[in-house]
């Protein structure tokens, strides 16, 4: 029983020894400190991001539609009738809530992924939640955003659901400290959130190949539905992504923060969204902890505070993809 309880639980001192970072830590070391309140205003709302990158000449899904009263509902699908796919989602939603995937049309209805059908009163009712602020950050009332829908990379169909895989990069002080690949499954109805069921696969900062993959806290070798296999998948124009990630760190001014890219098949790294208060189930999925990525960046932020992008990534890519200490 003992060995059992060991293998799947550790004690807090186990946890801090191999540098897992909690909410607690994540807040008072690294976010509240480098994430000025008056800065987040530029990653809250999406329409204020995508301005910003676009500012910087960062690819990012292009916007068809802006709702923002009951008339925009009503006059919506007609606007939307040359788009036979898009997505749907909050200006100021968090944690993938209220993300609507429109695969095709058929007919009257609207098609999701994994195959269910939404008719044009029930499309025109999620748009009227997201405007009365169901899905979005404080509950207030928002804008809802319809975007081109991606169209993923095929290395990255492969070993994601009916779904567009995203990938995160948690970024402190302008470097690169861990990334992964979100990809969906059936459970998760063809979007890439963890908690939702779909898979968390660690990414190499070296190289950009995936290097374990975790679905809901397990370590799973291939995709459940698609038993396709998971590991050593080389992820496209990697260094590309890491440029990217590094350039949302400079147009945010935020110090820590996640940065999510979607990979699109003609369009290559599309910039999707910054979070200013990025999860840490990205430790579980390269079964490394935070801290021992963090750290390095705080004290090569003292020793070197000018540092290039260039040299940042650099300094990542040689550094702490190296620092693989015992796996959680």
């Amino acid at each position: 029983m003992s060995k059992w309880w060991h293998r799947w639980f550790r004690t807090p001192k186990e946890l801090r020894a191999m540098g897992v970072v909690g909410i607690n830590m994540r807040n008072a070391r690294f976010l509240l400190p480098n994430n000025p309140r008056k800065l987040y205003q530029r990653v809250d709302n999406k329409l204020c991001t995508k301005a910003l990158a676009e500012e910087r000449g960062l690819e990012v899904p292009q916007t068809y539609l802006v709702l923002s009263s009951a008339h925009d509902v009503s006059i919506m699908e007609k606007k939307l009738q040359e788009h036979e796919s898009f997505v749907m989602k909050p200006a100021r939603g968090s944690g993938g809530k209220g993300v609507l995937v429109i695969d095709h049309r058929d007919g009257d209805h609207y098609v999701k992924p994994s195959g269910s059908r939404l008719s044009s009163a029930e499309l025109r009712h999620h748009a009227e939640n997201i405007l009365a602020g169901l899905f979005s950050l404080g509950g207030n009332r928002d804008h809802a955003l319809v975007e081109y829908r991606v169209t993923p990379a095929k290395v990255l169909t492969d070993i994601s659901f009916q779904g567009a895989p995203d990938i995160r990069i948690v970024m402190l002080h302008g470097y690169p400290v861990m990334a992964m690949l979100r990809a969906a499954t059936k459970e998760s109805d063809g979007r890439a959130n963890l908690h939702q069921g779909a898979i968390g696969i660690g990414i190499d900062l070296a190289t950009g190949l995936t290097v374990r993959a975790v679905h809901h806290g397990r370590i799973v070798t291939h995709h459940p539905d698609l038993k396709s296999p998971l590991v050593g998948v080389q992820m496209p124009q990697w260094e590309k992504i890491l440029e990217i990630a590094v350039t949302c760190h400079e147009m945010t001014e935020l110090g820590y923060l996640g940065v999510d890219l979607m990979i699109d098949e003609t369009k290559g790294p599309l910039m999707i969204e910054v979070n200013a208060r990025p999860g840490l189930a990205i430790q579980m999925a390269n079964g490394v902890g935070l801290h021992n990525r963090l750290q390095p960046v705080v004290d090569r932020k003292k020793s070197h505070p000018n540092e290039s992008s260039v040299d940042r990534i650099a300094f990542s890519q040689k550094f702490l993809a190296a620092r693989m200490p015992q796996k959680i």
